[in-house]
């Protein structure tokens, strides 16, 4: 089992899939990285070596921002946002969408499950 930035790889998967568990790693990092180390499409992380591990290690160390240190940096520009009280940040702190979505209906992934109203009742026809 490969552990890079913290994470278990998958053992059975290929290295660009296994990759992008690693929380800062998408597709084309992913790809981009497999490239620099020099290893193929089709490897799979069980067949990688202890050298070809470390350099893929290194390198992601070197340069890519992963895992603890993004999402300080993630944390950090959220509450620099809201600190200064621009509309994104106010957005941020109600709880509500920040990208320009509509909240009359749906948006219940950001404002949480629907709270009944006092007092109003269905209307039956």
């Amino acid at each position: 089992m490969a552990r890079i930035a913290g994470v278990n790889l998958p053992t059975n998967k290929r290295v660009m899939i296994a990759l992008r568990y690693i929380y800062g790693i998408g597709p084309t990092n992913a790809v981009e990285i497999c490239e620099r180390v020099g290893i193929a499409a089709n490897r799979r992380v069980n067949q990688l070596t202890e050298d070809e591990i470390v350099r893929i290690r290194e390198t992601i160390d070197r340069d890519y921002t992963v895992e603890g240190d993004l999402r300080r940096e993630v944390a950090m520009n959220i509450k620099r946002l809201m600190d200064l009280g621009c509309y994104k940040g106010l957005r941020h702190r109600k709880g509500l969408p920040v990208h320009g979505q509509r909240t009359h209906t749906n948006a219940r992934t950001r404002k949480g499950p629907s709270k009944p109203i006092a007092g109003k009742k269905k209307v039956t026809k």
